[in-house]
């Protein structure tokens, strides 16, 4: 437990999110000071530690080193998907608190074993679901719980980009695939917004002939059955425009949020109800700053964080049966799962844009 009002991080991965987003959102959270790096770039090291004044800078080998030099009190992980569980076990054999971005891991197993590890050490784990903090998302499910579309029925949503050749989300050995990068967006919307777990999914991949995606998939499809006898769908995709929006309709009306998903700029509401039609327009923000601010006063005052270890193995045991599903070409049916607490409008945290910097050896993923 750090001895002041504020937490100290070291960032594991500089690749693109942590640049573009991660490192400049540390100057609009006062309770969290970027203390330390993790990187094998020599580069990157030596200007994002002068652009950004941090003094301590570690290779991937010197990890153990940084997390016992007793200068940093939490990481935030920005690795690819597969290096997510190592990593945050060891930090919390060190004592030190979890940050990691989303999905939480690639295997069930190894999202229970990141839930072990940091309960047994008794540090914090939380994972970087942004949208758990930003406005839209919220007043969203407040619009959805306040009766105003009637009982709700179905969700849809689409979420698409363009992804390089090579880029890590199309690398299987490193967890890439549509539904563990973009479609989890989708089903965690889904699952926030009916404030429920799927009972039984079905899912259809393809990946055509772009070589791009021989290793995995281009696109999946899926379908949810929730409780209460509503459904869920969603279509991702790596080889189609950039998309981003969902719909949640009930018995009343509909909410369509367009864009849904995005960190950068504005995000839109068209709300329905018998026929008359209200759009808000959400101004941008910074998504990531309120993630490190919610998660400091968490390690400060000793509160468990929403959204904790249990939301991230809830995503991925989704991830993972529609995955199944889309193989065998049968639905999967989902064992019982208890999630008690499900983001609110309490949640909500504001801050200003960040400019985009100027990026150390790395490029944006989508073309």
């Amino acid at each position: 437990m750090p001895k002041s009002q504020v937490v100290r991080y070291a960032l594991v991965g500089l690749g693109h999110i942590a640049q573009v987003a991660v490192l400049p959102a540390f100057a609009h959270a006062r309770n969290a000071r970027l203390a330390a790096m993790v990187s094998d770039d020599p580069a990157k090291h030596r200007k994002l530690s002068k652009k950004y004044n941090v003094g301590l800078a570690y290779s991937y080998e010197q990890y153990e080193d940084c997390l016992n030099s007793g200068k940093v009190d939490a990481v935030y992980i920005a690795l690819p998907n597969n290096m997510h569980c190592d990593f945050t076990v060891r930090a919390a054999r060190a004592g030190i608190h979890v940050l990691c971005e989303k999905p939480m891991a690639v295997t069930e197993d190894e999202c229970e074993q990141m839930i072990r590890a940091t309960a047994k050490a008794r540090v914090k784990l939380m994972i970087a679901y942004r949208l758990h903090f930003e406005k839209a998302n919220l007043e969203a499910v407040k619009i959805v719980q306040s009766g105003k579309l009637g009982a709700p029925r179905f969700f849809s949503s689409l979420f698409a980009m363009q992804v390089k050749e090579g880029n890590i989300r199309v690398q299987r050995e490193l967890g890439g695939g549509t539904l563990y990068d973009i479609g989890v967006y989708c089903i965690n919307a889904a699952r926030y917004l009916f404030r429920a777990e799927p009972e039984e999914v079905f899912a259809y991949s393809v990946s055509g002939k772009d070589k791009r995606f021989k290793e995995v998939d281009e696109m999946t499809a899926a379908t949810l059955r929730f409780p209460q006898e509503r459904l869920a769908s969603f279509t991702c995709s790596f080889g189609a425009a950039d998309l981003s929006d969902y719909k949640v309709v009930g018995t009343r009306g509909e909410l369509r949020v367009e864009p849904a998903y995005e960190y950068v700029g504005e995000l839109k509401h068209r709300l329905t109800v018998k026929g008359k039609t209200r759009e808000r327009t959400f101004p941008a923000g910074d998504q990531f700053a309120p993630e490190l601010i919610y998660f400091s006063n968490c390690i400060l005052n000793d509160v468990e964080p929403e959204p904790s270890g249990v939301e991230g193995l809830a995503d991925v045991r989704i991830i993972r049966a529609l995955y199944h599903s889309a193989e065998t070409g049968q639905p999967v049916r989902l064992e019982p799962f208890t999630k008690r607490r499900r983001p609110g409008t309490s949640q909500e945290i504001r801050r200003p844009p960040v400019k985009k910097p100027e990026l150390v050896n790395v490029q944006s993923a989508s073309k």
